[in-house]
């Protein structure tokens, strides 16, 4: 096949697909890497490769290589990582006419012919937007990270808060929802202490904040205005979905849209669960998530204060997934898991540690024996970290609270066991969002 205007004399585009390429290269400019039987040209809309102005050959636009379905770089350079071919990078003579430090195909068309990164192409729209307003304000000012749900942007609290930008009114936001390929705005302020982190999001385009977030194959539904979507606990979700949990009973204390609740019913294949949440914004999403998930008729959700449940001796599994601290729920918790049998409870906690570069006194105590603790791996999403005292201790304070509570509940000793302590993310500075795995059997009278 050839591309219509594509150049098929010496030196051309063509002449290094023919059944002798090699012959039509000078000597010593052909690495022995590329093996050019076998390229064809192939259309497609977003590049445009031609030859440098100074070879006066004519351009071959919209023409890249492939072979065996797959992009390959002729020389393996390690800046384009091999996703064109000629290499726009390789830095030999014009195989043509010889022009010295030239590439032998250079870049023409669309940004993302170039490899723009979405904040490159935002800066850039921005930049031709505003023209000679264009200042280093304001782009120090523009985000270079956001978080995107279906067709909605949403962005930082602390992006676009320069007075030039409320000149522009809706064409800044039309602009950036063009940059960054979405046809909605949205911008978030700081949650709101009302008892139920209640969002603070502005719909700065667009008329409706419903959107769809598809998570391990989990789709959430939620309206960005009213209920919070963390993505930062990704790690934990994908931990939970691959918990052994086939024929068990789940008691989600905390259960909000179901970050949590569904990955134990789609994934980790609990039995039934019981979902408790106060927000009725979330409980409305919560409800639109178990229907597309096809597991509505799989969990009950309790609508109200979770420390005013009324089940007990139901629960395998109860997951307190409330940070700062789910202490308010561990009495609840204890209630809800079976007398007889006992279970697992997955707790959450933000912890605070001690700053990496503390006095020496308190190096010396981290030293001492004292504060030797077993370490572990965190598991997968936070390689090479390992378990730190303080998390140790808290752990253990965490294990003593329970067991105190359990025995005092059903009047009988009670055993716990750490089984794991993960970290999720880091809350603020020296704090740590971890999960705590904890054991909870009743012991058999003696």
């Amino acid at each position: 096949m050839v591309v219509p205007g594509t150049p098929t004399g010496p030196g051309s585009l063509l002449s290094l697909v023919s059944p002798s390429p090699r012959a039509r290269l000078p000597a010593g400019d052909v690495p022995p890497s590329w093996g050019l039987a076998g390229w064809r040209p192939r259309t497609s809309p977003s590049l445009s490769l031609r030859w440098p102005r100074s070879c006066g050959s004519p351009s071959a636009s919209g023409s890249i290589w492939k072979k065996s379905s797959s992009w390959m770089g002729a020389t393996g350079c390690r800046r384009c990582r091999g996703v064109a071919w000629p290499c726009p990078c390789w830095r030999r003579s014009c195989p043509s006419c010889g022009c010295p430090g030239r590439c032998p195909v250079g870049w023409s068309g669309s940004r993302a012919a170039r490899r723009q990164t979405p904040a490159q192409k935002l800066r850039d729209q921005l930049r031709r937007l505003l023209g000679q307003s264009w200042s280093e304000e304001l782009e120090r000012d523009v985000p270079r990270a956001w978080q995107r749900h279906g067709d909605l942007v949403l962005l930082s609290e602390d992006s676009f808060r320069a007075a030039p930008w409320e000149k522009l009114g809706p064409a800044l936001w039309e602009a950036v929802a063009s940059a960054l390929g979405a046809q909605r705005v949205a911008r978030r302020g700081r949650v709101l202490p009302d008892g139920i982190r209640s969002p603070s999001v502005t719909l700065l385009l667009g008329q409706d904040g419903w959107v769809e977030h598809v998570d391990n194959g989990i789709r959430y539904t939620f309206d960005v205005t009213k209920c919070m979507f963390s993505p930062g606990n990704i790690t934990e979700k994908l931990r939970v979905a691959s918990l052994p949990c086939s024929g068990e009973v789940l008691v989600d204390l905390y259960a909000g849209i179901g970050y949590f609740t569904l990955p134990y019913l789609v994934h980790a294949a609990a039995a039934f669960a019981h979902a408790c949440e106060w927000n009725g914004h979330a409980v409305e999403a919560l409800r639109r998530n178990l229907e597309l998930n096809g597991v509505r008729d799989r969990c009950r959700v309790h609508h109200g204060d979770s420390r005013q449940l009324e089940l007990r001796d139901v629960a395998d599994r109860v997951n307190l997934g409330l940070i700062p601290s789910s202490e308010e729920g561990w009495p609840v918790a204890c209630r809800v898991l079976k007398k007889d049998t006992g279970g697992v409870l997955h707790i959450h906690h933000n912890v605070e540690s001690l700053p990496a570069l503390a006095p020496p006194q308190l190096q010396a105590e981290r030293g001492s024996p004292e504060a030797q603790h077993p370490t572990e791996d965190c598991g997968k999403g936070t390689p090479g970290v390992r378990i730190r005292p303080e998390w140790q201790r808290w752990a253990e304070a965490v294990a003593a609270r329970i067991q105190g509570l359990l025995a005092e509940l059903h009047g009988q000793l009670w055993h716990t066991s750490i089984l794991h302590i993960q970290a999720v993310k880091s809350y603020a500075p020296h704090v740590h969002h971890l999960v705590l795995d904890l054991e909870c059997r009743p012991t058999p009278p003696a």
